[in-house]
């Protein structure tokens, strides 16, 4: 099916886009992670969501599934390169994210912040 894109940004929305793709891109920035590890770090996503969008990165390039022969079965998620590649974005993201939290804050926004990183 042939895609069709306005702008560049579209074609990066299509890759990453939504809720749960740049958080798990985040983590496993942080190195290699089982899927119980990543659901951990994100509380929030349900088992289903969490499998849709890990093998949705994996079938774009941007996540390696690593599968070992063993009882229990381990399966382990990393980036790869093209997923390395969305370093730049992921960090100037954070830095706008943080910059808009501290400023909601200074406006008397009441706004929890769960990640020492801020």
């Amino acid at each position: 099916m042939k895609k069709t894109y306005n702008i560049a940004v579209e074609a990066t929305l299509d890759l990453i886009g939504g809720k749960w793709k740049p958080i798990i891109i985040c983590h496993l920035r942080q190195g290699t992670l089982r899927t119980s590890e990543l659901r951990r770090k994100i509380p929030q996503i349900t088992q289903k969501m969490l499998t849709q969008q890990l093998r949705e990165l994996e079938q774009d390039k941007i996540v390696n599934r690593k599968i070992y022969t063993q009882i229990p079965p381990k399966v382990e998620y990393q980036l790869t390169e093209e997923g390395q590649s969305l370093g730049k974005l992921m960090s100037c993201m954070s830095d706008w994210g943080k910059r808009a939290i501290k400023e909601r804050v200074a406006a008397g926004e009441e706004i929890e912040l769960l990640d020492e990183q801020f």
